[in-house]
C-alpha cells in the first residue's frame, strides 16, 4: 500500500475497528475481559494427564508478555512442565512422550488479528488461505474444527482448549465465578452452549484480536509523534522497507503475511534440549502437512515483527537467538535444513549487500522502534480461582514471586 495509515492499528478499545473479525463472534468489551481471564487462568487446567499438575499451567505459560507473548525460551510446554520462562523444564515426574510440548516454536498472540488462519502452517479456519482446501480438512483431526465455518482464531481455541488438556467444568464455572462472565458475554446463546468450548473460544478470540502493539514508538511515529523513533530507527526502517526488501513478504500492517516460505532453517528437534519432536515429527513440513502438497513442504507462515526485541528465539525450530543472527541468516540466504536444498528455498530469500552501519540501523528499528513497552497491560491484576498464573506450578510460584 502507498499510504502510512495502512500501518496504524486501532486503540484495543475500540471493538469495531479490531482486525479479521468472525461475523460469528463480533467482539466486545465483555468478551474482550472474559477472554483475558480465560486466557492466563490456571483454574482452565482441569485434564492434565498426573494429577499433581492440575491447575499448574494456561494459555499463557506459552505466551508470556515479556518475552513478547512468547514462552521465553526455545520450546512451550504446558502439561508436564515445571518453572517459568527460561527456566521451564519438564517436570520429572513425567515422562517426555506425556507431556504437552509444541513441535514449533510457539508464535506470538501479539497481533494476532492480522492473521486470517493460524499456527505457522496456517491449518486453522475456514476462511482465508484456507478457502479451497477444503477437501483435506478431514485428513488431519485437528482440522475437521474448520467445518463449522470460522476464523482462524475461533477455529484454533476450540481445538486448542481440548488439545492442551483445559476444560470449562463446573467447578471453574460456580466455585471460581466464571458462570456470571459467560452470561454477560452471551446472552444469545441458549444455556446448553453458553458454557461451552465453543463460548470459551469466542471469548479468548475477541481478547487476542485486541492485544496490539500499538504503544511502539513506529505506531506513535506514524500517528504524528515525529520524535517517537531515533534518528538510527528512521534509517532502519527505510532500509526494512527499501533496500533490504523486508516488505516484499513482511507486508501486513503487522510486518507479517498469510503467505508462506521455504527459508531452510533448522527443525526443533536440532535443538538439544528440545523434547517430544523428532526428525520424523510431521509438524516439520509446515504448510506441507496442512496441505498434502509436495510444494508446500518446509514453508511456514511469514510472521509478524512487533516485539522481536524481547524473544529468546526466532524461527519455527528456535534456531536463531538474535534479531542480529536473524538478519545475518537473511543476509547469506543460503539453508540451514539438511531437508531443504537451496534451490527449494523461496524465491524471494536472495542474498543482500547490506553495509554494518545498515545492518545495526535495522537491527534498531527491529528490536527498539517495534518494541511496545507495554504489553503488561494486557496481564489481569488476578484471575477468579486466585491461582498464580501464568504457571501454578511449585517452581513457578517460588520464580514469579506470587502468593
Amino acid at each position: 500500500t502507498n499510504s502510512y495509515e495502512y500501518y496504524i492499528f486501532p486503540n484495543s478499545k475500540d471493538v469495531a475497528a479490531l482486525p479479521n473479525q468472525d461475523p460469528h463472534n463480533p467482539v466486545t468489551l465483555d468478551k474482550i475481559k472474559l477472554g483475558q481471564l480465560l486466557f492466563h487462568e490456571t483454574g482452565l487446567a482441569q485434564n492434565a494427564s498426573q494429577e499433581m499438575s492440575l491447575e499448574t499451567y494456561s494459555c499463557a505459560s506459552c505466551h508470556i508478555s515479556s518475552a513478547g507473548f512468547t514462552p521465553g525460551r526455545m520450546q512451550g510446554i504446558a502439561d508436564g512442565g515445571l518453572g517459568y520462562g527460561e527456566n521451564r523444564e519438564l517436570w520429572q515426574a513425567y515422562d517426555e512422550t506425556e507431556i504437552d510440548a509444541q513441535g514449533l516454536r510457539p508464535l506470538t498472540i501479539l497481533n494476532v488479528g492480522y492473521m486470517t488462519n493460524t499456527l505457522w502452517g496456517g491449518l486453522f479456519g475456514a476462511t482465508g488461505v484456507n478457502i479451497g482446501t477444503e477437501d483435506v480438512w478431514d485428513n488431519n483431526a485437528l482440522t475437521e474444527v474448520n467445518h463449522l465455518g470460522f476464523e482462524g482464531l475461533e477455529s484454533q481455541n476450540i481445538e486448542g482448549l481440548d488439545l492442551h488438556r483445559m476444560a470449562i467444568t463446573d467447578k471453574v464455572l460456580d466455585e471460581y465465578g466464571y458462570r456470571a462472565y459467560f452470561d454477560k458475554c452471551f446472552p444469545e446463546l441458549p444455556v446448553e452452549e453458553r458454557y461451552s468450548v465453543k463460548a470459551a473460544s469466542f471469548a479468548l478470540g475477541a481478547y487476542l484480536r485486541n492485544v496490539l502493539a500499538n504503544e511502539a514508538p513506529f505506531q506513535k511515529y506514524l500517528k504524528g509523534d515525529l520524535k517517537a523513533l531515533t534518528e538510527r530507527q528512521k534509517k532502519g526502517a527505510l532500509i526494512f522497507m527499501g533496500k533490504a526488501r523486508c516488505t516484499v513478504c513482511h507486508n501486513s500492517p503487522s510486518f507479517s503475511n498469510m503467505e508462506f516460505h521455504v527459508m531452510g532453517t533448522q527443525d526443533l528437534y536440532h535443538q538439544s534440549q528440545a523434547l517430544n519432536t523428532s526428525e520424523s515429527d510431521a509438524r516439520n513440513l509446515g504448510r506441507g502437512l496442512f496441505t498434502g502438497k509436495e510444494e508446500d513442504y518446509y514453508a511456514f507462515k511469514v510472521p509478524q515483527l512487533y516485539n522481536v526485541g524481547d524473544y529468546t528465539h526466532f524461527f519455527h525450530g528456535s534456531s536463531k537467538q538474535s534479531v542480529r543472527e536473524v538478519v545475518e541468516f537473511k543476509i547469506k540466504a543460503i539453508s540451514e535444513n539438511p531437508n531443504v536444498a537451496d534451490d527449494q528455498l523461496s524465491p524471494y530469500f536472495k542474498p543482500l549487500n547490506l553495509t554494518p552501519q545498515e545492518v545495526d540501523d535495522l537491527v534498531d528499528f527491529l528490536e527498539n522502534g517495534l518494541r511496545d513497552p507495554h504489553l503488561d497491560r494486557y496481564v489481569p491484576e488476578t484471575v477468579l480461582s486466585g491461582n498464580c498464573f501464568p504457571n501454578n506450578d511449585p517452581f513457578s510460584v517460588f520464580q514469579t514471586g506470587c502468593n
